[in-house]
């Protein structure tokens, strides 16, 4: 940052060129303008950046989503050596809701990040809880009807 504002200490009044540069130099209001999505004083261009969604900004929510993901990671670094250690239904349903949880977050977080009309969003976003929802429905069946996950990777693994 201290850089650009000695940059822009070479610079005109109005935005011009610095004495060694070819490029315009980006003003400090104007940077900080552009991280925060308002217009710069003097800017006439479109300028947005995707950040993420400011209805969690000043709640706990975000954290405790953050915190909730860390705990399903460790939970499924957990589960991993438990089911091949001890298969049991126990952990192939615990598998299929772990596995279906840290699947839904992480790609819903693509969908935030990749995805920039609000209308395609939330339609993205029914779509992968509909997907989510699916892949858990057909992992308790798979447990329920099969042999279960445990055990099926067990029969891959003897392949």
């Amino acid at each position: 940052m201290a850089c650009v504002w000695r940059l822009s200490a070479l610079c005109g009044a109005r935005g011009g060129r610095a004495l060694f540069l070819r490029t315009p130099v980006v003003r400090p209001a104007q940077l900080s303008a552009f991280l925060q999505d308002q217009p710069a004083p003097g800017w006439c261009g479109i300028q947005h950046i995707h950040l993420s969604p400011s209805h969690h900004s000043g709640s706990k929510a975000a954290s405790l989503h953050w915190t909730g993901e860390r705990v399903v990671s460790v939970l499924l670094l957990g589960l991993l050596p438990a089911a091949y250690l001890n298969p049991s239904s126990a952990v192939d349903y615990s598998l299929a809701a772990v596995l279906s949880l840290h699947s839904h977050w992480g790609l819903g977080q693509v969908v935030t990040d990749y995805v920039h009309n609000d209308t395609m969003q939330k339609t993205a976003k029914a779509g992968l809880l509909a997907l989510s929802a699916l892949t858990f429905a057909g992992l308790c069946y798979f447990n329920y009807h099969d042999v279960g996950i445990c055990k099926a990777v067990a029969m891959l693994w003897k392949l």
